[in-house]
């Protein structure tokens, strides 16, 4: 399984949802914009390991709306310390869903600490984070994101990218549409 197809179908389980969304920096961005570019999402153009963070601040500012962070496993490795963060602050709204093809990605899929002994859902668990789910299928992708709003699912997927265009937006238009999505009222 490709990560552009799990991000497709976290994507559209997100819009049916009414959620926010986080993407991770670099090809993951792009993906996402790609396959389902709403203002409701959030692409980081710079920033690696922040996705995760940014996600969880999201989440604390915003109580009433879900919000789901797609990160990845180099990214995660990067930002271990928002595991713990995220533990102990446990919000009810807050998904972060890891993209793990053990390799990073956007510089040249050099391989990271995941395609060896490294384990993100055991990390995410020694962090204190109550509940984390591994999938390896997109019926999976679609059934745990829709039934659990709050916790760690990582997915294993294969290593590579998609031939995406680049971003179009700059990062304050990215920013400004996203911060007004925010400000509106969520039913």
């Amino acid at each position: 399984m490709k990560r552009i197809a799990v991000i497709r179908e976290a994507a559209s389980t997100a819009r049916d949802i009414g959620a926010l969304v986080v993407g991770n920096i670099g090809f993951p961005s792009r993906e996402l914009h790609a396959v389902d570019d709403r203002p409701d999402n959030f692409y980081m153009l710079g920033s690696m390991g922040l996705a995760s963070s940014i996600g969880l601040g999201i989440a604390l500012a915003q109580p009433e709306r879900r919000v789901i962070a797609l990160d990845g496993d180099g990214s995660v490795l990067m930002n271990m310390g928002s595991l713990a963060t995220i533990a102990n602050q446990q919000p009810e709204n807050y998904l972060l869903v890891i993209i793990d093809n053990g390799s990073y990605g956007s510089t040249g899929d050099q391989p990271t600490a995941t395609s060896q002994k490294t384990d993100l859902a055991r990390v995410a668990k020694g962090a204190g984070v109550q509940n984390v789910h591994m999938i390896d299928t997109l019926t999976d992708v679609h059934r745990l994101m829709e039934q659990v709003s709050s916790g760690v699912i990582v997915i294993k997927v294969e290593p590579g990218n998609a031939d995406v265009p680049v971003i179009h937006l700059c990062p304050a238009d990215i920013m400004e549409r996203f911060m007004a999505q925010c400000a509106r009222p969520f039913p």
